[in-house]
């Protein structure tokens, strides 16, 4: 399997040089072969790093609300601290000691302003841009942990929610500044879910969106440890990516090594379930689908149901560049590192 979302500091921690040494880094690349994962992208959170400090002001100035801007102020003074250029330098440092590591951020949606993020990435090698919708305005909805912004959820209302996340969503696609979709339903992190009826129709505009933008999906199991009791994306959302012809990778999000490459059977029966026979994997922000089969763990359950063929990759597909060659196991770490 793939796990292209993970990050190398849990949120409780501030960002520290420590977090991107060599040793370090080929610890997960050990972990996720032990694990049956055949690639990690490393995808840091945007916010985490000095240089998007303009884009972080956006947000903090969205809520007036002062017990809500006192929130938002010591949630960023916390995060953001690092250096992006070090970041760079530390993983493409990785990949060339031969760790089968992708480099990646996850991106969040800046609300009137994704050309500004665009004009701040474009000069990096990125191999995948991960794009997210984390906050709603300046309501931060996931910081479950937060009295103020957990709170806000009974101010708003599920439906008023759902229906922001949602065009916030399509107005992340539509930049075309990010690779993958991830959580795409995020917005049931709390458990908190609309009626059937309102929840089929953002289900599909999320998914002509992903569409629409030439966006894959991520199918993480992060929502297993959350409220929502499930993987994103249900698997309604992920049928209709599947019928709108949407691309996907699989994910943990995890923060830190913990969870790296977990649940990675169960995606995998979800996937096929859905009728995935591939997964798309990146170099240099260019996709290749990747068969599902070749990079499964070989026990894992079998499928409800028959995928459909269309569109089944053929058997010699293989990662992209910078995974291991045929005479390594998946996820295999080539290079010597003295720890």
């Amino acid at each position: 399997m793939l796990d292209y979302h993970v990050h190398l500091w849990p949120h409780a921690e501030r960002a520290e040089a420590a977090g991107q040494r060599l040793d370090r880094l080929a610890r997960y690349c050990e972990l996720a072969a032990e694990r049956g994962v055949a690639e990690i992208a490393v995808t840091e959170h945007l916010f985490r790093f000095t240089a998007a400090r303009s884009l972080v002001d956006h947000v903090r100035a969205e809520d007036g609300d002062p017990p809500a801007q006192a929130s938002i102020d010591a949630y960023f003074a916390h995060h953001t601290s690092a250096d992006l250029d070090a970041y760079v330098e530390a993983l493409l440092a990785a990949k060339q000691a031969g760790l089968p590591l992708v480099l990646g951020l996850e991106v969040d949606h800046y609300r009137g302003h994704m050309d500004e993020v665009a004009e701040l990435l474009a000069g990096y090698p990125f191999d995948v841009l991960l794009g997210s919708v984390h906050w709603i305005g300046g309501w931060m909805f996931d910081v479950l942990e937060d009295p103020v912004q957990a709170g806000e959820w009974d101010h708003r209302g599920v439906e008023s929610a759902w229906r922001s996340y949602t065009e916030a969503l399509e107005e992340l696609a539509s930049s075309r500044t990010c690779d993958v979709l991830a959580h795409p339903d995020l917005a049931k992190v709390t458990g908190r879910r609309p009626d059937p009826g309102l929840r089929s129709e953002l289900e599909e505009r999320m998914a002509l969106a992903a569409a629409a933008s030439g966006m894959a999906a991520e199918l993480s199991s992060a929502g297993w440890r959350k409220p929502a009791g499930e993987q994103y994306p249900s698997a309604s959302l992920l049928g209709r990516f599947a019928a709108q012809g949407v691309a996907l990778t699989t994910a943990s999000d995890t923060h830190g090594p913990d969870h790296l490459g977990e649940r990675s059977a169960e995606l995998a029966v979800l996937a096929e379930a859905a009728g995935y026979r591939s997964l798309r994997a990146f170099s240099a922000r260019q996709g290749r689908e990747v068969s599902l089969r070749q990079i499964t763990p070989a026990h894992r359950p079998a499928p409800d149901r028959a995928p459909s063929a269309d569109g089944a990759p053929s058997d010699d597909d293989q990662l992209a560049d910078g995974a291991p060659s045929d005479d390594d196991p998946p996820g295999q770490c080539r290079a010597e590192v003295q720890s």
